[in-house]
């Protein structure tokens, strides 16, 4: 008997091909889409009605059965609430990670498991691997631009044997290739990009979202403490960020420290927005304390970001002191660190503090 694989289906190509190369190999296959979000009439994104509309439509054509499943309550709580919070606190989130540990692998995964499911199939690009010890694990990527292995780094090895990525072999425009030799209706379907349940700027989204928002209004102040304006809130900034900052300067100014105790905005040169070490919290690992700190390892701090090379301190408080070989620009509490050696995802966690 053929095991029985169930494919998260989001509307998208990467998805539907994911769902038919499956059903090609002879697997049992049937698709699954979570209802997340409701948009306004003048509002589009993914997880809207035409994604689950076009996401039938690919089932159809496949041949396989398709399901809908309703998650917008826990959507709200677990990614939207989170996203909300983290701004207000003067940390930029990652509502992508977020919505992949708590939808696509706890959720979903449990309920294709309960339909019956032996796998749950996504399309991200990464892969899963296993040693000669037999323990389990994440990997990048074949196509490097694509790789989406740092999205995935909660992913612990009860998950992964449960999970499969059939795109981790593939690039992207072989992606597209196969869509259309399965002649998919969203072969040429473009990709979402952003933040998939804001169709307009972030600050409107917080402020309309958020039923106890209050604004934390304050001060703009240079390195050196000199007042150059006020602001309406923290939540309107990002470590990083040049523009709209409401000051004069004649000099570009970057946001390099958001302080959430007093509401302060601290902003500075571009040299200033350098640091060569963090503090890391609420990490995952995918082998013991030992064998990582053995190892030569490299971190990324966002989905664009080179690796680099890092050494690493594990402190009695639980949190994780990470130093760079070289210093990284606008490193950002609130984003994750992932770590790797080679091709393997080590572990990862959540930035907390920069030094």
């Amino acid at each position: 008997m053929s095991k029985k694989v169930i494919v998260a289906m989001s509307g998208g190509v990467d998805s539907s091909t994911t769902a038919a190369l499956l059903r090609e190999q002879g697997y049992d296959v049937s698709g699954i889409t979570m209802q997340l979000w409701d948009y306004a009439d003048d509002e589009t994104g993914c997880c809207s009605l035409s994604d689950v509309f076009d996401a039938r439509q690919a089932a159809n054509q496949i041949g396989i059965e398709h399901h809908v499943v309703n998650y917008k309550d826990d959507f709200q709580k677990y990614v939207v609430s989170d996203f909300i919070n983290k701004y207000y606190n003067g940390q930029t989130p990652n509502p992508c990670i977020m919505c992949n540990e708590y939808m696509k692998f706890d959720f979903l995964l449990k309920k294709s498991l309960e339909l019956g499911a032996d796998y749950l199939a996504t399309g991200h690009y990464a892969k899963i691997s296993r040693d000669n010890k037999g323990r389990i694990f994440l990997e990048k990527g074949v196509d490097k631009f694509k790789d989406q292995s740092y999205f995935l780094f909660t992913l612990k090895s009860k998950e992964l044997s449960r999970l499969m990525f059939p795109l981790g072999e593939f690039s992207k425009p072989k992606v597209r290739e196969i869509s259309e030799g399965f002649n998919l209706s969203v072969a040429t379907k473009k990709e979402s990009q952003d933040v998939c349940f804001i169709a307009k700027d972030y600050r409107t989204f917080i402020e309309k979202n958020s039923i106890h928002f209050q604004p934390k209004g304050g001060l703009i102040k240079d390195v050196n403490g000199n007042i150059l304006g006020e602001h309406e809130g923290i939540h309107n900034f990002t470590i990083g960020q040049r523009r709209k900052l409401g000051i004069n300067s004649l000099e570009a100014m970057y946001v390099v420290n958001i302080n959430f105790a007093n509401s302060n905005i601290i902003v500075g040169s571009e040299t200033d927005l350098y640091s060569d070490a963090l503090y890391a919290k609420n990490l995952n690992w995918s082998m013991d304390r030992e064998s990582i700190l053995n190892l030569n390892l490299k971190a990324k701090v966002r989905y664009r970001s080179p690796e680099s090379e890092v050494d690493i301190d594990f402190k009695d408080d639980g949190r994780l002191l990470v130093k760079f070989k070289k210093p990284q620009r606008a490193l950002t509490p609130g984003q994750a660190i992932v770590f790797y050696k080679d091709e393997k995802v080590v572990g990862g966690g959540w930035i907390d503090q920069t030094i």
